[in-house]
């Protein structure tokens, strides 16, 4: 049985006092959580800061990002060394945003995703179409593209902690979901192909989430389909009762 992971990914968003009293009212909101694992990715800065806050929680953080190098003359960069420093335990890789609005390659991704599997992070690696791509019935072939570039070279020893995390680009910060159906269909995908590279017991392990618009009204529906793992959850997961009541999602 694969424990869903619920994660909230805060993006350029919240300053320290907001920040305080949210996580405040997740500690309250998720308190007696089982079966499911709860992560908050918070930019740089405020990294030390949630660290300290859910402390003896089952509250665990992450990095948005990091780069490809442990240490060295990086100006303006940030170590996967460091962020393990610090108390994360994974990070996002390859998120759409760092694709199409800093122009992310698959070729840096994979450095970024080995590099941080060499400390003991567990990479959350992002992959999805935008809406040209899924219109012109190309969703497969860019998120295979994506999965063959971002774990080129991995093992499956050296990924054992990874997620994978599908987010049409089109669903992202849009109020469009994509349906469960669609969903389901490509985190299907996704399991296959896992399963070719690495094998069935790995593919049948690992947490596939699903981000793009998550929220409470449809998270029940979508957890409810075999291949969703849980979810990586923008604008939802800076609201303590939405998050709150996604990290509770109910599948009937």
């Amino acid at each position: 049985m694969r424990k869903p992971i619920l994660a909230g990914n805060w993006k350029m968003c919240l300053l320290s006092q907001e920040i305080a009293t949210l996580i405040e009212d997740l500690r309250k909101g998720t308190e007696g959580v089982e079966g499911r694992e709860i992560l908050v990715c918070p930019a740089f800065p405020y990294l030390a800061q949630v660290a300290r806050a859910v402390e003896s929680t089952p509250i665990q953080i992450g990095g948005q990002d990091c780069s490809w190098e442990l240490t060295g003359a990086f100006t303006g960069e940030v170590s996967p060394k460091m962020l393990k420093d610090v108390g994360c335990t994974h990070v996002i890789l390859g998120h759409s945003e760092r694709r199409h609005i800093l122009g992310e390659k698959d070729s840096i991704i994979n450095k970024k995703l080995l590099c941080a599997i060499s400390v003991g992070l567990n990479p959350v690696l992002c992959v999805g179409e935008t809406l040209d791509e899924r219109q012109a019935g190309k969703t497969w072939t860019v998120v295979e593209a994506q999965l063959e570039g971002g774990l080129a070279g991995v093992t499956m020893d050296q990924c054992a902690g990874l997620v994978i995390a599908y987010e049409p680009v089109w669903a992202i910060g849009t109020g469009q979901t994509a349906s469960p159906d669609q969903a389901q269909e490509v985190h299907g995908q996704i399991r296959s192909w896992v399963a070719k590279k690495f094998g069935p017991e790995f593919s049948g392990n690992i947490r596939i989430l699903y981000g793009g618009s998550v929220n409470p009204k449809n998270v029940d529906a979508l957890m409810a389909q075999p291949d969703v793992d849980g979810g990586l959850v923008g604008g939802a997961s800076l609201k303590a009762a939405d998050f709150s009541r996604i990290v509770h999602f109910e599948t009937g």
